[in-house]
């Protein structure tokens, strides 16, 4: 019964943790939750909250409408706004103006490129599609953040400009589903010298790697990833997930995958993830439930992870 229970919620996890929150927190609470994240997944994370919370809808609706308004997403802003239960009316001149803005902002970058494509200077070249990529991320065009980013690939000098471009390439493709190209990038940088000095981008890299494994539900490869991941990661990753994901993520799927051998040696010994663990108290008690038998305990406080 209690791997029934977590085959139903592990494929759910994304939503589990936000159904959570939602149910449990009054409105209050929210703007402190939803601080653990930014950019896309902020804003995307209160419009789940909105879609799957009435209770929480109106004021969910109403902080990612005002999120929306200091960066340049109009798509989303308008998205939110048509939201049914929205209680703020849609802006169409502050649509018209941030278009305008980004209209001219894209000329620019476009024509900056082109003069770094004819003076032939390859840093430059590099620092062209990379802020083009960071201009089409910022609007929520994924796909084309995606080509612009790639194409700095040829103009790599260094092993740190290589791991940046994988960085953002892993990014944008987390966004967009698209975890071939998230398991291909985490793979380069791995790969790239002087990768491994660096704590934050290994620990960055720990956890794509495990939300790739968590998309194929391969839950065993997912849990040795998510438990390896160090507290350097701290606000680093926040425009993909925070930190109490990574231990609820990693709680979980650790339950379902290891015996319980490899759950004392990989969980409850670890150190590091049971610094993790103190982010997320309830994922804390579940692992030391069911580590000390008390199985109760621990199927009730699953249940309440249920989306």
């Amino acid at each position: 019964f209690f791997f029934r229970a977590l085959a139903c919620l592990i494929p759910q996890l994304p939503r589990a943790a936000c159904s959570a929150m939602s149910s449990s927190r009054p409105s209050s609470e929210m703007e402190s939750y939803i601080a653990a994240y930014a950019g896309h997944t902020r804003l995307k994370r209160l419009q789940f909250i909105a879609q799957h919370e009435p209770t929480l809808r109106a004021e969910a609706l109403r902080i990612a409408v005002e999120q929306a308004r200091q960066g340049v997403n109009t798509a989303l802003y308008q998205e939110l706004c048509a939201t049914e239960g929205c209680p703020v009316a849609r802006d169409d001149a502050w649509v018209d103006s941030v278009e305008k803005k980004a209209s001219a902002r894209l000329d620019k970058l476009e024509s900056d490129l082109a003069s770094h494509k004819t003076s032939l200077v390859k840093e430059s070249i590099r620092m062209g599609h990379s802020d083009l990529g960071d201009f089409h991320a910022s609007r929520g065009d994924f796909a084309t953040a995606l080509k612009c980013y790639v194409r700095t690939r040829d103009y790599c000098t260094t092993s740190r400009h290589t791991l940046s471009m994988c960085l953002a390439v892993v990014k944008v493709s987390i966004h967009m589903g698209n975890y071939t190209h998230v398991s291909n990038y985490v793979s380069k940088a791995e790969s790239t010298p002087d990768a491994g000095s660096d704590a934050v981008l290994t620990a960055q890299l720990r956890v794509a790697s495990a939300l790739t494994a968590l998309e194929a539900k391969k839950f065993r490869a997912a849990a040795r990833k998510f438990v390896e991941v160090s507290v350097e990661l701290g606000t680093s990753f926040s425009e993909v997930c925070s930190v109490s994901d990574v231990a609820l993520y990693g709680a979980l799927c650790a339950l379902a995958a290891f015996d319980r051998a490899e759950l004392s040696e990989r969980v409850v010994k670890n150190s590091a993830f049971r610094s993790m663990l103190e982010l997320y108290p309830e994922a804390r008690e579940i692992v030391h439930d069911f580590h000390s038998s008390r199985y109760a305990s621990c199927l009730a406080a699953l249940e309440t992870l249920r989306p």
